[in-house]
């Protein structure tokens, strides 16, 4: 992967075309163009048979510098950096900043093409891509330029095996924030591809990575473990704690509270400061949130004390009530 650094700082891995790559896109486009060229020729000859020979070396020249010259550097530049064969390749050609290349760029390349492949048949242009470290030909140093691949095979993801089930969760404790990443790639490319080494290797490889993994974290493996089930089970936390920091606050999901209890479906919490319903409202109906509620008995109001009735001056006390005949006659 080439380094490539834009205007803005930020570093582009991208992986610069090789002299196969490039030979195939370029045979390709000369086919196609001198095919074009051949074709065009020969109706350019049937129609300048009544010029003169000066004139039919003129237009022959034209049609040369149009074709061949002209052509390829038109459709770089509407195409953005890639041709034909580029296309068929999957090649692009880029600026050093990974930026499109612009009409200046083609320019310089389809001027430099004409000495580095027309002329020399591909030779300095060869020469210069085995040279370079990024195969570049001059036409790209000139013109500030590098061919890259587009299309780059997907790598094969393997899953790292789980740790055996006595050891989950042994690993909570442990301080993995002093692990670098290239270790944490180095132990995952063992665990995928353990049953693939020879077993002394491996075990090796293991007991060395374990090392490592201790002198990072500071704390030894249990009494008993080997090697390689100790650094699964501690890729295996890592995964668990990305997981969870993956779903912790932000992203909607929060982590349960320590002693809350799961409320009984279909019972709404008591509301605060909730009192009976007054006299004439209606129970609410079955299946409610409060349809358990039975309110208390109501009490018949009291009954209102007549006021004082005024004689003269002086309110006069209200009448007592006349005490329930009991058929017994008091002695004079």
């Amino acid at each position: 992967m080439s380094g490539l650094v834009t205007g803005d700082a930020v570093v582009l891995g991208l992986q610069p075309a090789r002299l196969p790559s490039r030979a195939l896109a370029v045979l390709i486009d000369l086919v196609v163009v001198w095919a074009a060229y051949l074709l065009i020729t020969l109706g350019l000859a049937l129609a300048t048979a009544s010029l003169d020979e000066a004139a039919e070396t003129a237009v022959f020249i034209a049609s040369f510098l149009l074709l061949l010259v002209g052509v390829p550097i038109a459709v770089e530049t509407l195409s953005h950096g890639r041709s034909l064969g580029k296309l068929a390749c999957g090649l692009r050609v880029v600026r050093d900043d990974g930026g499109p290349i612009r009409f200046r760029h083609a320019l310089v390349r389809g001027a430099m093409g004409v000495v580095e492949i027309l002329m020399t048949f591909g030779v300095v242009a060869c020469v210069a891509s085995l040279v370079s470290e990024r195969g570049r030909r001059l036409g790209d140093v000139f013109a500030g330029t590098l061919v890259v691949r587009e299309r780059i095979p997907a790598a094969r993801v393997l899953a790292v095996p789980p740790p055996p089930p006595w050891l989950v969760g042994r690993f909570a404790g442990l301080d993995l924030s002093a692990v670098p990443e290239a270790l944490w790639l180095e132990i995952r490319q063992y665990l995928t591809r353990a049953r693939e080494l020879d077993p002394a290797v491996g075990r090796r490889l293991a007991e060395r990575l374990a090392d490592e993994l201790v002198a990072r974290t500071g704390t030894p493996p249990p009494p008993g473990v080997p090697a390689d089930a100790y650094l699964a089970g501690v890729v295996a936390e890592r995964q668990a704690r990305d997981s969870w920091r993956a779903l912790a606050p932000g992203s909607g999901t929060t982590a349960p509270v320590a002693g809350m209890t799961t409320p009984v479906a279909g019972m709404a919490p008591p509301v605060s400061g909730m009192t009976a319903p007054a006299p004439g409202v209606a129970a609410p109906a079955a299946g409610s949130a409060s349809a358990s509620f039975v309110p208390p008995a109501a009490t018949p109001p009291a009954s209102p004390v007549p006021p004082p009735v005024a004689t003269g001056d002086r309110p006069q006390s209200p009448a007592a009530p006349a005490a329930p005949s009991t058929g017994f006659a008091p002695p004079a």
